[in-house]
């Protein structure tokens, strides 16, 4: 799990600094693995060598949302919806998130290594 704290200026014109929460499980790592072709490492491996730049904002838009989400009070769950994707990208801290990633090659795989579950060797 990766806790990314992010300050931003809302859209009444005050600086924010909130703490966000991104994490994918292993089934969902599984899962985009396997429905992806060549698996999702080797599709990112090619995107970033090709330079597209159009599959790696929609990869990156892809991956930020698929990990948002918030932690239950007991711990026990981390929730993640439509609703909560939704409202997290109508806001300035995804602005400011996505651009980081956008233009920081080692931001970006920082956010991905840190959203991936590690699994025990």
């Amino acid at each position: 799990m990766l806790k990314k704290t992010i300050t931003y200026t809302d859209y009444d014109g005050n600086q924010r600094t909130e703490d966000f929460y991104f994490n994918l499980s292993k089934a969902e790592v599984t899962e985009m693995e396997m429905s992806t072709e060549g698996g999702l490492t080797k599709m990112l491996e090619k995107i970033v060598q090709e330079k597209d730049a159009k599959r790696i904002i929609e990869t990156f838009k892809d991956l930020i949302l698929k990990a948002h989400g918030q932690k239950s009070p007991d711990g026990k769950r981390f929730i993640k919806t439509q609703e909560l994707r939704d409202a997290f990208s109508q806001t300035e801290a995804y602005s400011e998130l996505f651009m980081e990633l956008a233009m920081n090659a080692e931001a970006a795989a920082a956010f991905v290594n840190g959203i991936i579950p590690s699994v025990p060797k």
